[in-house]
C-alpha cells in the first residue's frame, strides 16, 4: 500500500503550486500591461512624427508635393535609421518618401480614409529574402489621411510612418528577462520563508508524536506538554482516553483477583461436603448459585464502561421505566410502591450498560429490603448528576461496610443482585461519589453525584 504523503509535504506542495500559478498569472499581467504600455508610447511618438511631416508638407503651384531638405526628425534623415516616412499624393500618385528609406522596400500605407488614424503591427519579408518560410521584419506603423489644400490647390494625401519593432522587441524581452528573473527570486524566497514558517507551526505536531511514541514505549504515562489551543482538546481527550483504559485494565485485574479470592470459600465448601453424600445435592445447588452470583458481580464490575466522554447523550427516565417494570414483577408479592421523580427530557453522557448497572443495582437493593415503599429522585445541578435512592426497610446499619470489597450486607436476602460495590466501582469510573445513610423516615438512603467527563 502506498504511503500517504505527510502533513507537511502536501502544505509544502500545495503551498508551491499555488504560490507558482499566482507568481505565472501576476508575471504575465505584469508583463502585458508593460508591453501595451510601451507599444502605446510607441505610437504616441509616430502620431507626432506625422504632425511633424503635416507641419512641413506643401503643394506647389501644380499640385504637387513638395517638401523641405531637412525635417525635424533627424533619424528620417539618417539611411536604415529605423524610422521611415511616406507622404502618397492620391491625385498626382507621386510618393515621397524620407531619406532614411532609402533602398529599402518597406510596407506603407498608401489609402487611408480622410481625417482617420490607424496605428497596427505592420510584417514584411526581409530586405534580399522572398519565398514562402522567409525571414520577415515588423514595423510599428501610423498612418493618417487627409484632404490638403493650398491656395486653392486640394490633394488627397496619406502620412504613413514606420518604425522597425526590433528595438521594441529588445525593450519588451530585456524586460521580460528581468521581471522573471526578480519574480522567480522572491518566488524562492517566499517558498523558503513559508516552509520555515510550516516547519515552525507543525512544531507542536512533531512534539505530540514523540509524547505518544514515549507513551507506547513507556517511558511516559500521558501527554504532559503544553500545546496551543487547537491541539489542547485533543491531549485533553488524549489523556482522558489513556486514563480510561488504565482504569479499564486495573478493574479487569482487580475483578480477575476477587474471583479467584472469592471462589476460594464455595470450593472449599463444596469439597468438605463430598465427605457427607446425604447433603451433598443441596450443598452442591447453594454453593452453585452463590458461584453464579461471585461471576456476576465480578464481571459487572469488569465490564464497567467508566466515563463517555464521546458517548451519546442518554435520556434516563426510559432506562427508569423499564427497570421499575422489572423489579415491580420480581418483587411482586411484596406489592411495592414506587415514587420515581425523573424529568421526561433529562439526558446525561453515559454508556447505556453502565446507566442499567447503576440504576438498576440500588433501585434493586431497596426494594429488596423495603417494606412497601420505594423512592427514586434524579436531577441535574451545578453540571453534575444527582441520583437519591431511598426505601422504607431497616437501613443501613453498618454503612461504612456497606461498600467495602468483598463484604456484602445482604447475604441473607434471595436473589442475585451485582451488589453496592459494583456501584462504587462504577460511580468511581465515572469520577462520582456514592454516600450512603439513613433516610428521613428511617430506611436506607443512597446518594451518587455524577460529574460530566
Amino acid at each position: 500500500m502506498k504511503t500517504p504523503l505527510s502533513i507537511r509535504a502536501r502544505l509544502v506542495w500545495g503551498a508551491a503550486l499555488v504560490l507558482l500559478a499566482f507568481l505565472a498569472g501576476a508575471g504575465w499581467a505584469v508583463q502585458q500591461a508593460y508591453v501595451a504600455s510601451v507599444q502605446a508610447e510607441r505610437f504616441a511618438r509616430l502620431q507626432t512624427t506625422v504632425y511633424l511631416l503635416m507641419a512641413g508638407a506643401e503643394l506647389d503651384a501644380k499640385g504637387s508635393l513638395a517638401m523641405p531638405a531637412a525635417l525635424a526628425e533627424p533619424r528620417l534623415s539618417l539611411p536604415a535609421s529605423g524610422l521611415y516616412a511616406n507622404i502618397a499624393n492620391m491625385r498626382k500618385a507621386e510618393v515621397w518618401q524620407s531619406s532614411s528609406s532609402l533602398g529599402l522596400d518597406l510596407p506603407f500605407q498608401t489609402e487611408q480614409e480622410t481625417g482617420q488614424w490607424r496605428f497596427e503591427t505592420i510584417h514584411a519579408p526581409a530586405a534580399g529574402q522572398g519565398g514562402t518560410g522567409s525571414k520577415t521584419r515588423s514595423f510599428l506603423a501610423a498612418s493618417y489621411g487627409v484632404k490638403w489644400a493650398v491656395n486653392q490647390q486640394t490633394a488627397p494625401l496619406v502620412f504613413s510612418v514606420l518604425e522597425d519593432k526590433a528595438e521594441f522587441d529588445l525593450a519588451a524581452r530585456s524586460f521580460q528577462r528581468t521581471l522573471w528573473l526578480w519574480l522567480g527570486g522572491t518566488g524562492l524566497l517566499l517558498l523558503l520563508t513559508q516552509t520555515l514558517l510550516l516547519r515552525w507551526g507543525l512544531t507542536p505536531l512533531r512534539r505530540m508524536a514523540l509524547e505518544i511514541q514515549g507513551i507506547e514505549s513507556g517511558r511516559q504515562t500521558k501527554v504532559q506538554g503544553s500545546y496551543p489551543a487547537e491541539l489542547a482538546g485533543l491531549t485533553l481527550n488524549l489523556n482522558l482516553l489513556i486514563d480510561q483504559e488504565r482504569a479499564r485494565q486495573t478493574r479487569y485485574k482487580e475483578a480477575l483477583d476477587d474471583l479467584a479470592h472469592s471462589l476460594k470459600t464455595p470450593l472449599a465448601v463444596l469439597r468438605a461436603t463430598l465427605g457427607e453424600p446425604g447433603d451433598l445435592a443441596s450443598q452442591v445447588a447453594q454453593q452453585v448459585d452463590r458461584m453464579n452470583e461471585i461471576v456476576v458481580h465480578q464481571l459487572g464490575r469488569a465490564g464497567a464502561s467508566g466515563a463517555a466522554r464521546f458517548a451519546p447523550y442518554l435520556t434516563l427516565a426510559p432506562i427508569v421505566g423499564r427497570i421499575q417494570e422489572s423489579l415491580a414483577k420480581v418483587y411482586v408479592d411484596k406489592n411495592l410502591a414506587f415514587a420515581i421523580d425523573c424529568p421526561a427530557d433529562l439526558s446525561w453522557r453515559i454508556d447505556q450498560g453502565d446507566a442499567f448497572e447503576i440504576l438498576g443495582n440500588v433501585l434493586d437493593n431497596a426494594a429488596k429490603w423495603a417494606k412497601c415503599r420505594v423512592a427514586l429522585r434524579v436531577w441535574q445541578e451545578a453540571g453534575s448528576l444527582h441520583i437519591r435512592v431511598t426505601d422504607d426497610g431497616p437501613g443501613f446499619a453498618q454503612a461504612p461496610s456497606a461498600l467495602a470489597r468483598r463484604v456484602r450486607l445482604d447475604e441473607t436476602v434471595p436473589g442475585h443482585g451485582i451488589g453496592l460495590t459494583v456501584v462504587r466501582d462504577l460511580v468511581a469510573s465515572h469520577q462520582g461519589t456514592v454516600t450512603i445513610s439513613q433516610a428521613v423516615l428511617g430506611g436506607a438512603q443512597v446518594d451518587i453525584v455524577l460529574r460530566a467527563a
